[in-house]
């Protein structure tokens, strides 16, 4: 099984110039707990509510007046949407991710894939084989 058949395709980007407080307000509308930050077509990060709350509330920032920028991870971690999901999931577990951003060969966003995409889409043994690496302390 290809990940462009498990991935979530409607992906929302948000801007690393967006201030953290529109970035809060849309995880929280969306429940989702990340956000792919992008300059026009191209990634450029991600932000997650951990990235927030570590990075920019546990420091004192203001939400409404620090960018994305300032709290994302810049080193994006991504997969291909013709890759299988047996690797990825491998590659999520080697890396102790939960998500991915996937990129077409052109490497423009065109998806997202959790844990939860796998496990409920079909890939099962590679979500659990997934977790029980990113579980591991010290892994």
């Amino acid at each position: 099984m290809k990940i462009r058949d498990v991935m979530t395709s409607n992906v929302d980007v948000i801007n690393a110039a967006a201030m953290i407080a529109e970035a809060s307000r849309r995880m929280r509308d969306e429940d989702i707990g990340a956000l792919p930050v992008g300059e026009g077509d191209k990634l450029v990060g991600m932000v997650t509510d951990r990235d927030i709350i570590v990075r920019a509330i546990a420091l004192g920032k203001d939400p409404a007046k620090t960018p994305v920028c300032e709290a994302m991870s810049d080193h994006v971690l991504y997969c291909f949407e013709d890759q299988s999901t047996e690797e990825v999931s491998a590659n999520m577990g080697e890396n102790q991710v939960r998500r991915l951003p996937v990129v077409n060969r052109d490497k423009r966003l065109v998806g997202i894939v959790a844990l939860g995409d796998l496990s409920s889409r079909g890939a099962t043994k590679e979500a659990g084989a997934a977790l029980g690496e990113i579980s591991e302390p010290g892994h």
